[in-house]
């Protein structure tokens, strides 16, 4: 692993940090990102790269004694209900849940020795989505942008007539600090775009991208009045930020009356059998999302998977909201046997589906939590479950031109701690920003000014290109 960087690469300016306004977070506007973007130069060495990430985001915590990391020889306290089975690929397997998983291993791969100190939710959510310790072992504020917001701002300067950075998530659940996908020092102009709700949902829609009824044919008649009523203060304006605001609001109207961002959002133009092997949920239906939102030129996309039940159903007994399957929860084997088909189905579509349509160069996928669960089973009335646990999680990765089928690290027998290739979160995505072409050691500035590297440490995990 890399020591700390002590020196940056790189000049930044402080107008990288102009236009931290003070809207409401999560509810901006294409209008309002593209005015409160930074007009600095910065260079950007992957304005030429049009790779792109999917993260699935597990919040809670997947147990991976549950899914990718079984122990079918350890004692019955630490191995659980569920058996392994075997896949496609010789020596690898996976939960008896997982079927479609077994049938897909050799388009992924599985890293089983990533670990963190950060126990607490906000504490690892803000470890893991930044690469860094955070000030604070609580709370979701993030003290260091997110990654997907550091990705956004080197890519800032791209416009493909859709935002760089896009996170869909259920509904209520969109503001940036409830997953800690706040951008700190960035400020808000490198947020996601967020898409709440629910995507079989008949209401489901986004904001922002369609113009009112009436309004395209009276667009040109505003923006001539405009223009006429604000020529002397323009005229005056030795800043040039009246001209830069033009330029953001005649590109935000270019997105509005443009069909590629409104094709893009919409599911309806994929076959419905493409939608029925996604899974008609929302699990599914926000990956297929995603792999949509890619292909067309997002840079970085985000997909949040908590609540796997279908449009109207409720959640069963003993099943709990998200991956947080304390006992007090749930009961962790009934959740598992539910959510497990929903997850199954929609995260190996995805995989399929990029390596399907030639994307397995271009689209890098993670699917992960901010950490494990215990490898000793609790109890609370009689339930069964598993607390958080940090010093050991799996996670999968595929496309991005990597070596798959495979598994990367080990734990010890009872799933405790990395025994083999001990990994951290920033390992991870020092291997994805060198899929994104962006230099780890860039710098930008922090409130008080000083140049903060995108990554303090951490190295690409060279077991996925052997």
């Amino acid at each position: 692993m890399k020591s700390p960087i002590s020196s940056c690469a790189g000049p930044v300016s402080r107008r990288d940090f102009l236009g931290m306004g003070a809207l409401a977070l999560g509810g901006l506007s294409f209008a309002d990102l593209l005015r409160m973007q930074s007009t600095a130069k910065a260079a950007d060495e992957s304005s030429d790269n049009d790779h792109a990430v999917i993260l699935l985001w597990l919040p809670g915590g997947a147990p991976h004694m549950e899914t990718y990391d079984m122990k079918p020889d350890a004692p019955a306290e630490y191995r659980g209900d569920f058996k392994p089975i075997r896949t496609n690929v010789p020596g690898i397997d996976v939960c008896e849940h997982l079927p479609l998983h077994a049938k897909h291993a050799d388009k992924f791969a599985i890293i089983r020795s990533i670990a963190h100190q950060f126990s607490d939710h906000g504490g690892g959510h803000k470890r893991f989505l930044t690469g860094r310790d955070p000030f604070q072992p609580t709370g979701f504020v993030n003290d260091h942008p997110m990654v997907g917001s550091l990705v956004s701002k080197c890519r800032e300067h791209r416009s493909v007539g859709l935002p760089n950075y896009v996170a869909g998530m259920d509904n209520g659940r969109q503001g940036v600090d409830v997953f800690s996908f706040g951008a700190a020092y960035l400020g808000q102009t490198t947020t996601p775009f967020m898409v709440p709700g629910n995507p079989i949902d008949p209401k489901f829609g986004i904001k922002n991208l369609a113009l009112p009824e009436g309004f395209a044919a009276k667009l040109e008649d505003r923006r001539a009045l405009l223009h006429a009523f604000d020529t002397t203060r323009r005229e005056i304006d030795a800043s040039g930020a009246m001209n830069a605001m033009d330029a953001f609001e005649s590109k935000a109207v270019e997105l509005m009356m443009s069909d590629k961002a409104r094709n893009a959002f919409d599911l309806s133009k994929e076959p419905v059998a493409v939608r029925e092997r996604y899974g008609w949920h929302q699990y599914g239906q926000r990956a297929l999302l995603a792999r949509r939102l890619v292909e067309s030129g997002c840079s970085f996309v985000t997909m949040v998977l908590e609540n796997p039940t279908v449009l109207g159903q409720k959640m069963p007994t003993d099943v709990t909201y998200n991956w947080d399957s304390h006992a007090v929860n749930c009961h962790i084997f009934t959740d598992s046997k539910f959510r497990m088909p929903f997850y199954d189905r929609a995260v190996t579509a995805l995989i399929e589906d990029v390596y399907a349509r030639g994307l397995d160069k271009k689209v890098m996928v993670i699917v992960t939590g901010e950490f494990g669960r215990t490898p000793r089973i609790s109890y609370s009335n009689g339930r069964p479950g598993r607390d958080h646990w940090p010093q050991a999680m799996s996670l999968i990765v595929a496309g991005g031109g990597i070596r798959t089928g495979q598994i990367i690290g080990s734990t010890n027998e009872k799933g405790e701690r990395p025994k083999d290739r001990p990994l951290t979160p920033n390992d991870l995505w020092a291997t994805m920003y060198k899929h994104l072409g962006i230099d780890p050691e860039r710098c930008f500035l922090d409130h008080s000014g000083r140049p903060m590297p995108i990554l303090p440490y951490g190295e690409v995990i060279k077991d996925l290109y052997g």
